[in-house]
């Protein structure tokens, strides 16, 4: 069916509306290429630009309590409106734990006794106590993540190295064809049975390396390769053509001979692999309540206790974080009734933030997890299954958009943005055949495909339903006359992207 829709609605489109579209970006001639897979993508990314441009930051103000001068040494407890509050439900609050207007922050700090000073300043000075009204401490505990699918990889790759989802996948294939990993195109997170019951043969490989010989001795001394059948990381239901991505623990003598983002791409393969024999990861969490004048304040820790998993995460490539061990002493020291000293009072000003833009590999991700953008639950688990595209076809995809120049990838930072061509095409189809935009065409043409391939429904049947959607949209593309509308859409779009290069690139947005 994609054959269908694209010849045809290509066609269609650019007899229709394809001169106009040449005339304003002054070419000679312009196609509007259209599928079922590649325009839905399209309209994901100029969509989520839209909104970025229309988005209207608003500040808002925070006050929050430090237990010392110095706030990288404090414990910093943030106020909230509760029940009892001065401002329980204003309409002065942003959300509940802000304020939309500074001046109302500086009042809520001057009913609590704070500082004078306050209202010129960020922070000020102060003596005062919190009384501590409850303590909740709890373990919460982190599984190991599931093993890498090509979405998964991709995405990563993207974060990590800057390349395409096309790039990974070149890697990947490579690595693949020299026996280093498995299968690349493959949508599973987990193992098969069978290959669980031989895993140790991969592991024994992995273990002539240095750098996995630490980690793959622990997994041969705990024996928890032998109960990986029995855990949610093999499970036969959840493969259809291959299992996850993985080592293989062969081939090892040609690492040396691969290029550095090769070797990394590998090494992130294996670190994940090893990781889901390791047990969990489990931090130490406590949340603490403290009242002030029938002002309430709330105050959070959270640090590693068992690194678990964890330990085999400390990528060669990367810098190690410390964000895990943020905490201090005093709140998980602190109990019911105590007195808290404040001896800083401040007032955070912060502001919401737009949307972020696509990259490369969230947009894979995106894709591969399309029914999120679907409200009704049958078709959300139906495209939960299959996506938009495949795992074979995802990356080319996103490369031809690119290619016809309906895209832009920042190759630096693999952001993605819509040219001016590719956002005139979004204002055609969505004038002319709307649902090619929307992800529940592509959810509702999968689920007949699988009711065909499983016997609901016949072949004839599908592709009767199929032919009678393409002849009702070619026929209402025939007759109507959207020129006038369109040149407004284009105009409008054309003040969003700089001159004087094929397409159109996106300027960066300013702030309002």
């Amino acid at each position: 069916e994609d054959y269908l829709m694209g010849i045809n609605f290509s066609r269609i489109l650019t007899l229709k509306y394809g001169s106009q579209m040449a005339s304003f970006l002054n070419t000679r001639r312009q196609v509007i290429a259209v599928g079922r897979v590649m325009t839905c993508v399209l309209g994901m990314v100029v969509r989520r630009e839209i909104e970025i441009r229309q988005f209207v930051k608003t500040p808002f103000y925070r006050l929050v309590a430090f237990t010392e001068e110095d706030e990288k040494k404090a414990v910093a407890f943030e106020w909230r409106a509760r029940k009892g509050s001065a401002y329980f439900d204003s309409p002065l609050l942003y959300k509940e734990n802000g304020f939309k207007k500074r001046d109302d922050a500086y009042d809520l700090a001057k009913l609590i006794g704070g500082p004078e000073e306050l209202k010129d300043k960020d922070s000020a000075k102060c003596e005062m106590e919190l009384t501590v009204l409850s303590v909740q401490k709890k373990d919460e505990k982190k599984n190991p993540p599931l093993l890498y699918n090509l979405a998964e990889i991709q995405n990563d790759a993207s974060k990590f190295f800057k390349i395409s989802p096309d790039q990974t996948l070149q890697i990947i294939q490579s690595l693949y064809e020299k026996k280093l990993v498995t299968y690349p195109r493959t949508d599973a997170r987990v193992l098969s049975s069978a290959i669980a019951k031989e895993i140790d043969k991969n592991l024994k490989g992995l273990s002539t390396l240095s750098i996995f010989k630490p980690f793959t001795d622990q997994i041969f001394a705990s024996g928890s390769y032998k109960t990986i059948g029995k855990t949610r990381y093999t499970d036969d239901k959840k493969i259809t053509d291959h299992y996850a991505i993985i080592p293989t623990g062969q081939g090892l003598g040609v690492l040396k001979s691969l290029n550095p983002t090769e070797q990394r791409v590998y090494e992130t393969i294996a670190r994940r692999f090893l990781a889901i024999f390791f047990p969990q990861a489990v931090y130490k969490k406590t949340a603490v309540e403290a009242v002030k004048d029938s002002e309430h304040f709330f105050a959070n820790e959270k640090y590693l206790d068992k690194e678990g998993y964890l330990a085999v995460m400390h990528y060669s490539f990367l810098k190690d974080k410390n964000d895990d061990n943020a905490g201090s002493e005093l709140l998980s020291q602190i109990k019911k009734g105590d007195k808290v000293p404040v001896k800083m009072l401040s007032i955070k000003e912060g502001e919401t933030a737009p949307p972020k833009r696509y990259t490369s590999g969230s947009m894979i991700l995106a894709m591969e997890n399309a029914g999120s953008l679907i409200e009704d639950d049958e078709l959300r688990e139906q495209i939960k299954s299959n996506g938009i595209g495949t795992s074979a076809t995802r990356a080319g995809i996103l490369e031809k958009l690119v290619k016809n120049r309906y895209l832009s990838l920042n190759k630096k930072t693999q952001v993605i943005t819509p040219t001016l061509t590719g956002e005139m095409i979004y204002y055609v189809v969505g004038y002319s055949i709307r649902p090619m935009l929307d992800p529940i065409l592509t959810a509702s043409w999968e689920k007949g495909l699988s009711q065909v391939a499983d016997g609901q429904i016949g072949e004839d049947d599908y592709m009767k339903k199929l032919t009678a959607f393409i002849s009702k949209y070619t026929d209402e593309v025939k007759s109507e006359n959207n020129g006038a509308v369109l040149s407004k859409c284009f105009n409008y779009a054309s003040q969003f992207y700089k001159k004087g290069s094929y397409g159109g690139v996106a300027k960066e947005k300013k702030s309002k």
